[in-house]
């Protein structure tokens, strides 16, 4: 018998590895945007976490004909007002690079003391059927303080600056296994599972 498809909503590779390994114990056959020829590009016009993430699973399960997980995530900084928010992913602009990101929000950080230095990443998940209907969705947080200077290797976007307080270690350093247990978006996936093991059990779910 096929297994379920569920179609993870992002072109990008480590972020597509990270949702797999934390679904990884689901009956279900993944799939990213980038096994389909036509993903749509959705316009990520929402003001909020949610508001994004339900854009990207609704339309592209609409337009896929499939399952589709899709998630919104950011850094929210205290000293910044919550920037860059929904705003991370294009910080520095449309293009931008994981390395000018993380480049303007030292800039903007110069002068701010460590202590004043508290940032939470955010992640909000949404999963939605082939006819773009939310089924289920969660979201949740990681807090943490934003370095002066990077450390690690490790991760992606601002985790060379994300520093876990409890840990003294940033995402970069700290490495997949950790990051798959304390990160915003392995604690909001995970409290998405209940959920999907439901509908993957219930017969609602379209293996075509």
């Amino acid at each position: 018998m096929p297994r379920p498809i569920l179609v993870l909503g992002t072109h990008n590779q480590k972020k597509q590895a990270e949702i797999a390994a934390l679904l990884e114990a689901l009956p279900a056959e993944f799939r990213s945007l980038r096994d389909f020829p036509d993903p749509l590009n959705v316009d990520e016009t929402g003001t909020t976490f949610q508001e994004n993430a339900r854009l990207k699973a609704t339309q592209q399960a609409r337009h896929l004909k499939h399952w589709v997980l899709a998630e919104d995530s950011g850094l929210a900084v205290d000293a910044l007002k919550g920037a860059p928010g929904v705003y991370s992913a294009r910080f520095a602009g449309p293009d931008a690079t994981d390395e000018q990101n993380n480049q303007l929000l030292i800039e903007k950080l110069q002068g701010i003391p460590w202590q004043k230095r508290d940032a939470h990443y955010v992640c909000h998940v949404c999963l939605a059927d082939p006819q773009g209907n939310v089924r289920a969705e969660n979201q949740d947080i990681c807090r943490g303080r934003i370095r002066e200077a990077p450390a690690g290797t490790g991760g992606f976007g601002y985790d060379p600056y994300f520093e876990l307080r409890e840990y003294h270690h940033t995402f970069a350093e700290l490495g997949g296994l950790v990051k798959k247990q304390l990160s915003h978006r392995a604690r909001a996936i995970r409290g998405m599972l209940p959920a999907l093991q439901r509908l993957m059990t219930s017969g609602e779910w379209s293996v075509s």
